[in-house]
């Protein structure tokens, strides 16, 4: 997958996902999703290339650097919890749908029931 169909194709299943917000807090480099004011993926720049930066869990983080030479600690981010997936054929649009919606799925999860958008984290791994 190419750098611009990555950040476009992450964003717009980000946006589609419930309550999810978009915009530019950081500057008009960097677009950013949230889900009840929490960031669950980022898009920007690295070394020029687009860059997707995403929520995840550790023990699945190193899993998938092992596996895809496209994904990498997180830019900028904590690299424990954060993965970054640049350009590479080594991404395909499922693989990616699948990291957006667990990035969204882990910040909602931490969110006070009150909080969390009316689909239940657990339904939204099934939206497609």
């Amino acid at each position: 997958m190419d750098g611009s169909s990555l950040c476009a194709l992450a964003l717009r299943i980000a946006t589609g996902l419930p309550a999810a917000t978009s915009g530019f807090p950081f500057g008009p480099e960097t677009e950013v999703c949230k889900v009840a004011g929490k960031v669950f993926l980022l898009t920007g720049d690295l070394r020029g290339e687009p860059l997707v930066t995403l929520k995840c869990e550790p023990e699945y983080s190193l899993a998938l650097q092992e596996e895809f030479t496209s994904i990498f600690p997180g830019y900028h981010m904590n690299k424990k919890h954060w993965i970054s997936i640049e350009a590479g054929d080594d991404i395909t649009g499922d693989l990616l749908d699948e990291l957006v919606r667990t990035s969204y799925t882990l910040v909602v999860d931490t969110l006070p029931r009150a909080k969390r958008p009316g689909l239940s984290a657990q339904a939204v791994r099934g939206i497609r």
